[in-house]
């Protein structure tokens, strides 16, 4: 997925960068700093295990997993590359899940731990609500979450740009 997006990077002809398990560890500092100073850069093409650990992306406000893990908290530490100190914007974090695959099944699945967790630490007893086949994508993907088409993921990187590009 990450050689796809870094393909229509190139074809919409967006600066941007990529990190991912292949990148020397010492260019990855490097490619952080340049992101974060260089206002021409926008995105920052992560695989999740690769950016999840010691990445400080302050100037980024925006979260596009592609790759959602089977550990919850893996896709809850990409997360935070922008949830640190001296973020000043609203962070926004969207999951590309397709319908009808198994990424609906990992989606529910982390979902499910997370409930667990959240059960445990809170100390409150009783069952995970069970997800049965037709509400499992219903809940998860329908429900709180935008469904999001190829016409308004071009609408979004378009008001990105012209956000960037207006300061």
């Amino acid at each position: 997925m990450l050689d796809i997006l870094e393909v229509y990077m190139r074809i919409r002809g967006y600066a941007y960068k990529r990190l991912d398990g292949s990148t020397p560890v010492m260019e990855r500092q490097e490619m952080i700093n340049e992101f974060n100073n260089d206002d021409d850069l926008f995105v920052f093409l992560l695989s999740t295990r690769a950016g999840g650990l010691g990445i400080n992306l302050t100037s980024a406000n925006h979260i596009i997993l592609h790759d959602i893990d089977f550990n919850p908290y893996n896709d809850k530490q990409a997360e935070d590359r922008c949830h640190r100190m001296g973020q000043k914007k609203e962070v926004f974090v969207t999951k590309l899940i397709s319908k009808d695959t198994v990424e609906v099944d990992i989606h529910c699945l982390a979902r499910k731990k997370l409930q667990l967790e959240k059960a445990v630490t809170d100390g409150i007893k009783g069952q995970l609500e069970e997800v049965d086949e037709t509400s499992r994508v219903s809940g998860s993907l329908e429900s709180k979450e935008e469904k999001l088409d190829n016409e308004t993921l071009n609408q979004l990187l378009t008001s990105a740009l012209k956000r960037k590009s207006s300061g």
